[in-house]
């Protein structure tokens, strides 16, 4: 075992306290940078407002609707022996989309035929023997009412056989088949869905206190969410007569031009025009802080960054509009929000001008 000196501790002491002290020195170095790059000013993009006027709107939600749309049952009882479902293809008006057994109601007419035709060769005869008074006049009529019913008959065996064959009421797109060949339908039963896709419409409501708003042939804003969003001007066609009793809101239609790529069922965003103008502010959404009792932007002052409680109005796409809490040529902070603190100062990165609605 090695045993060390005096001399030799009080060295190795010393140079330990000095290392420490070049890692204490280090520490506080790089301590002081963070500290002074955490304190520097926040850098932010502004937009210099200028007040514009802005036509107020009313949102609402919508739906799309086929402008026709039908579920398609048999009418009448039996098997299907034939069904031509071209799921989500388009069909012609009266195209066959199934068949029902009607061996029976076929068997059935050619019955009632032969009936017929052996009815109106007793008719012939008669009305010979009528002309020269070899028959009353009673036998004759008996043979023309036998022969009117038989003729009855088949019309209706006729109407029976028609309602064996399901088509389409009108061009459309059909929609998944309900069914299989085979099964034993009732008119109860749901063989497919068929649409219009020639119009569409949206039906959206309105509260009835702002049913006077629209009227038959103005135009409204729908838009739908997606990749790339869609939006397209709708002319309305006509509105409920009728409040809802229980939501106290009015029912509106409006037509969507030809050419609209959605389908029915979709939801919609309807904006309606009041038809007043007022002086706003147009701002990006992320410059809006929403809060509890109102709504801040954050202005830049003097180099310094200011809370400011605004009023908002209709929202527009990417912007919405400020009518009150803005004046024009305030600079307002619409990039770097969130890294700025009330009375904190802040750098200006860009600025730009809203002056013609940007």
């Amino acid at each position: 075992m090695r045993f060390f000196t005096s001399a030799q501790l009080v060295l190795a002491g010393g140079a330990l306290a000095l290392l420490a002290g070049c890692h204490s020195k280090t520490d506080d170095s790089k301590g002081g940078k963070d500290s002074k790059k955490n304190n520097g000013p926040a850098l932010v993009d502004v937009l210099v407002a200028h007040p514009s006027s802005v036509t107020d709107s009313i949102e609402a939600n919508g739906t799309v609707v086929a402008n026709d749309f039908v579920e398609l049952h048999p009418e009448v009882n039996g098997r299907l022996i034939a069904l031509n479902v071209s799921e989500g293809r388009h069909v012609s008006q009266g195209s066959i989309i199934a068949r029902i057994n009607d061996a029976d109601l076929r068997a059935q007419l050619q019955k009632t035929n032969a009936l017929l035709q052996v009815a109106r060769l007793s008719q012939d005869r008669l009305e010979k023997l009528l002309k020269v008074q070899g028959v009353n006049q009673a036998d004759y009529d008996l043979a023309v009412s036998q022969v009117r019913s038989n003729e009855a008959d088949a019309a209706y065996t006729q109407a029976m056989l028609a309602k064996t064959v399901i088509r389409a009421p009108f061009a459309g797109v059909l929609g998944l088949r309900q069914v299989s060949p085979g099964a034993y339908v009732t008119p109860a039963t749901i063989i497919a869905t068929l649409q219009a896709d020639t119009k569409l419409k949206v039906d959206f409501t309105l509260p009835e206190a702002n049913g006077n708003i629209v009227q038959p042939g103005s135009v409204v804003t729908v838009r739908f969410a997606g990749n790339p969003p869609r939006r397209y001007n709708a002319t309305i066609q006509a509105q409920e007569s009728q409040v809802n009793q229980t939501t106290r809101n009015l029912t509106v239609r409006a037509l969507l031009p030809a050419g609209a790529q959605v389908s029915p069922g979709t939801f919609a965003r309807v904006s309606v025009s009041t038809g007043a103008a007022r002086r706003s502010v147009l701002l990006p959404t992320n410059a809006i802080m929403p809060g509890d009792k109102s709504d801040q932007v954050v202005l830049v002052k003097h180099g310094k960054a200011v809370m400011q409680d605004v009023k908002t109005g209709d929202r527009q796409n990417e912007q919405i509009a400020v009518v009150s809490g803005i004046a024009a040529g305030d600079s307002v902070v619409t990039n770097g929000v969130l890294f700025t603190q009330p009375g904190k100062p802040v750098k200006v990165r860009k600025a730009k001008n809203n002056q013609q609605g940007q």
